[in-house]
């Protein structure tokens, strides 16, 4: 609470009944600097190869569809060869129009990650968000049980 001091002859305090922010500001700021020098420390830079991947796989459902980028940039959809016009109806042929199908991606590891993250975004125009990466299983370490000899699925959003 403030007070203010009149300049005058009279020595009696009166009550200020305006609020002095001047201490929330302090704190204010200083919570700016420590988040301003946090900030570039919580980035992370460091090259990652993932080929391959020693996680227990999804429980696999009844009709997977496989949707595969092979290492030329062609599309296949199960078995069938698809360009990538066409690819939203053919998925949509393959799952029932259900968008809620979990769609398994595999692409040739030889593929540059943009070109993957092409094909993430034209399944996700086409409404399918729920996009499993395949991946080949990894070597077993030792005292581990190993995987089953189906391939490794990874849910993303």
């Amino acid at each position: 609470m403030g007070f203010s001091i009149k300049s005058g002859g009279e020595d009696d305090l009166v009550e200020n009944g305006e609020i002095d922010v001047t201490p929330f500001i302090d704190v204010i700021l200083v919570l700016l600097i420590i988040f301003m020098v946090a900030a570039p420390i919580s980035t992370v830079d460091v090259p990652v190869d993932l080929p391959a991947s020693s996680a227990q796989p999804a429980p696999r459902q009844d009709k997977p569809v496989y949707v595969t980028l092979k290492a030329d940039l062609s599309l296949a959809v199960g078995d069938e060869a698809v360009d990538w016009a066409r690819l939203g109806s053919v998925v949509d042929m393959a799952t029932g129009i259900k968008r809620e199908t979990r769609l398994f991606l595999r692409a040739d590891k030889t593929i540059p990650y943009g070109d993957i993250m092409k094909l993430f975004n034209e399944l996700r125009a086409n409404g399918y968000l729920r996009v499993a990466l395949v991946a080949l299983d990894a070597a077993p370490t030792p005292g581990v049980a190993p995987a089953p000899a189906e391939p490794a699925a990874r849910e993303t959003r």
